[in-house]
């Protein structure tokens, strides 16, 4: 995915009311840009940052100005949530993506059969059996390389996770696919400490036949892109108090 112009940088201030956030890119006067990311940003909303931001040309918008990258403490952060199902996309459709080479794309936001709510894709192989993907955007990263998701509690993932079981359970391909939009990310684990209900939902689903994988982004002011395959460890990574069984 490039970015034409260059992504333009600046310095964040502050983030406030979820999808806001100012910047100083030295007028004089901040610049409140709009923040696309309904997480908690843990990691990667620190004031002082250097921050990467896109501009539109768009009029109809109050602010045309999106936050896009912040640099912390651990790597290159990709915040807006929405790169990440474009990149998975952009990779699927070059074949780029050994998992899904097989595959044909179908379509975006996909109906999940029988039930409400809608998957990020829908792919199919040559002999018709559909393969339903949902896309998690990585940004929680700590000092060791561990990547995790997600970063607050979120009811909305573990209902897609479930809905990925039922379909693993219908002899259908199902997967989950984490998007780590975080340079520093090594390897990507389950945020057990933040939401365990998810962990379990995910562990629970990966023993039904659901797939797990996780890739990790070149992250630069000209592009993002997918650049390999991260390693998977679905484990409870929550530390024990000392001398108590696990």
């Amino acid at each position: 995915m490039n970015f034409e112009p260059p992504l333009e940088q600046g310095t964040l201030i502050r983030r406030y009311k979820r999808f806001l956030a100012d910047l100083d890119v030295g007028t004089g006067t901040p610049l409140t840009v709009h923040c696309p990311n309904t997480g908690a940003m843990l990691g990667c909303a620190e004031p002082g940052s250097p921050a990467w931001y896109s501009s539109s040309d768009n009029l109809k918008r109050k602010y045309p100005n999106t936050l896009e990258v912040v640099v912390s403490a651990n790597g290159r952060v990709g915040v807006n949530t929405a790169r990440a199902n474009q990149l998975i996309a952009e990779a699927i459709s070059e074949g780029s993506l050994p998992p899904f080479a097989q595959s044909r794309f179908i379509r975006a936001e996909a109906p999940i059969p029988d039930e409400s709510g809608r998957f990020d894709f829908l792919l199919e192989d040559d002999q018709g059996v559909p393969c339903w993907i949902e896309v998690k955007n990585m940004t929680l990263c700590d000092e060791t390389g561990r990547g995790s998701f997600p970063d607050a509690v979120s009811e909305r993932a573990v209902r897609h996770v479930n809905a990925l079981a039922r379909r693993a359970a219908a002899d259908e391909r199902a997967a989950l696919v984490f998007c780590a939009q975080h340079t520093g990310v090594l390897r990507a684990t389950l945020a057990d400490e933040i939401h365990a209900t998810y962990g379990a939902a995910v562990r629970a689903a990966e023993a039904g036949g659901v797939e797990v994988h996780a890739f990790g982004c070149r992250i630069e002011p000209d592009e993002i892109r997918i650049e390999s395959a991260l390693p998977v460890d679905l484990s409870d990574q929550r530390v024990a108090p000392q001398g108590a069984a696990r």
